[in-house]
């Protein structure tokens, strides 16, 4: 067994700022080796065109069915410095968090994810850009998050 100390090490990925998935999910981060903690935020850093467009966070995993991390959120319009983050507190049912003018509240608990992707889901084919970063530590020995 492995004993984590109180203040276990978090580690920090980010991905660069990429255009938004055009009616479909694509991988924003990569877990291998078993389960891995996350709390996960995001960036407009290219206004999103407007209309609707019902976005949300998606644990993908290798094994088993998707798991929606967060309810959609209509990103319609979005301007640059938006933020995102997820609203887990205990279920995944409330939807993702958008804040203007560059603040955002952290996710309130971490998210334990199963080896596959992360990825974020459009229901539209609209233009603008994301970034997005992922504060995660193993729960599995040798589990990673890139």
């Amino acid at each position: 067994s492995v004993i984590y100390p109180v203040g276990v090490t978090t580690f920090l990925a980010s991905k660069a700022a990429a255009n938004l998935p055009q009616t479909t999910q694509s991988a924003l981060f990569t877990i291998t080796g078993g389960k891995v903690a996350v709390k996960i935020y995001g960036e407009v850093t290219t206004v999103i065109q407007a209309g609707a467009n019902n976005t949300k966070i998606v644990s993908n995993p290798t094994v088993g069915a998707d798991v929606d991390l967060c309810a959609t959120l209509d990103i319609d319009a979005d301007v640059v410095g938006t933020v995102y983050s997820l609203n887990v507190a205990g279920n995944f049912s409330s939807a993702m968090v958008a804040t203007t003018s560059g603040a955002l509240v952290e996710q309130a608990a971490w998210a334990i994810v199963t080896a596959g992707t992360i990825d974020l889901s459009c229901s539209a084919s609209k233009t603008g850009q994301t970034k997005w970063s992922c504060s995660w530590f193993p729960i599995d020995v040798g589990a990673t998050l890139a």
